[in-house]
């Protein structure tokens, strides 16, 4: 059922954590994967999708890449948390598919890249309801027969709530999450303890939250967002104001995947990480039920969504999408009931 996935094995120089979470978006790879991935987004159509959250209509933004060649494989990726279709490591992933004749679709969450003007309401974790019916929308009006999902970090984790909540309603073929929080309080306390993720995560969240106000004043009562000195605070004040939930505990726990929230898993899925992550604890697996249907893979190095193999900056979890889902094609494969 599930494929065996190619070793991990990056060179001495290459084995610190934070180097491999920090080289898969900085330095010289974000040049290297502009200019690899030139042809296929010059070719790229923006779109915009419709979906529900709550009975009410959704707009998100994505971006869509066909390959030039006719096929019936689509490849659907999530960019992770304050990220963006745009992001260095998904348009990587998406150039490496590409290549071998995918058609994409790079699909922003709701108020990241340049879509914070589409929606009145702010971005919370727990949407992958409207995330399904945007992918759901765009398969009514692009049909292909085979659909494959793959999300990093957050991305990840919506990618996996999506393929346990609506995987055969969407028919799809294969899912694969790259380092999903499974416990995101755990997350968020593994980002507050090294200053370099704390202070980024802060001033990126906090600048996206300014750009809603601008579009949304009302949001806020036409106030400024205040002047926050910790994620814990900012989550704190974030939470009861702009989500349904009454503190940042209960929202963590309404979009965890630990216990039995990955039961209903009923086609091919994926969750690769590593042990080095210094984001995602890799002991939170333990708190995971995993069904027949998961296969989870652990390297021994790799940081957060790293994964850099060689001194060219090659992803290994590039090779890893792309024999996955060469790997399963046809009808989906679901477990029984």
């Amino acid at each position: 059922m599930h494929t065996e996935l190619p070793p991990f094995t990056p060179p001495a120089g290459l084995r610190n954590a934070h180097l491999q979470s920090m080289l898969n978006s900085l330095g010289p790879r974000p040049w290297q994967v502009a200019k690899r991935s030139a042809q296929m987004t010059a070719r790229s159509l923006p779109t915009l999708l419709n979906g529900l959250h709550g009975g009410k209509p959704v707009k998100l933004l994505a971006h869509f890449d066909q390959a030039d060649r006719d096929n019936q494989r689509l490849a659907i990726l999530l960019h992770g948390w304050e990220g963006s279709g745009e992001s260095t490591y998904l348009l990587s992933a998406a150039n490496h598919l590409y290549r071998q004749g995918f058609n994409i679709l790079r699909l922003n969450l709701r108020d990241h890249g340049e879509s914070f003007h589409l929606n009145d309401s702010t971005f919370n974790s727990t949407l992958s309801e409207e995330v399904a019916g945007a992918i759901g929308d765009f398969l009514a009006r692009h049909p292909h027969r085979h659909r494959y999902l793959a999300g990093y970090s957050l991305g990840g984790n919506f990618a996996l709530r999506i393929a346990a909540d609506e995987g055969e309603s969407l028919a799809l073929t294969a899912v694969a999450a790259i380092c999903p929080p499974v416990d995101p309080a755990h997350a968020k306390e593994k980002i507050m303890e090294g200053a370099l993720y704390r202070d980024f995560f802060l001033d990126k969240w906090s600048g996206s939250l300014s750009k809603k106000l601008h579009y949304f004043p009302h949001l806020l009562e036409n106030n400024p967002l205040p002047r926050f000195e910790s994620l814990t605070a900012l989550n704190d004040f974030f939470v009861p104001t702009f989500t349904p939930f009454q503190n940042a505990a209960e929202y963590f726990a309404a979009y965890a995947l630990y216990g039995d929230r990955l039961a209903e898993l009923r086609i091919p899925t994926y969750l690769i990480t590593s042990e080095d992550d210094p984001i995602v604890p890799v002991a939170d697996l333990d708190q995971l039920n995993r069904p027949a249907m998961l296969k989870v893979v652990v390297t021994e190095f790799g940081g957060h969504c790293g994964f850099i193999e060689n001194y060219r900056l090659a992803s290994w979890s590039d090779r890893c999408l792309s024999s996955i889902f060469n790997h399963h094609q046809g009808t989906p494969v679901s477990a029984p009931r």
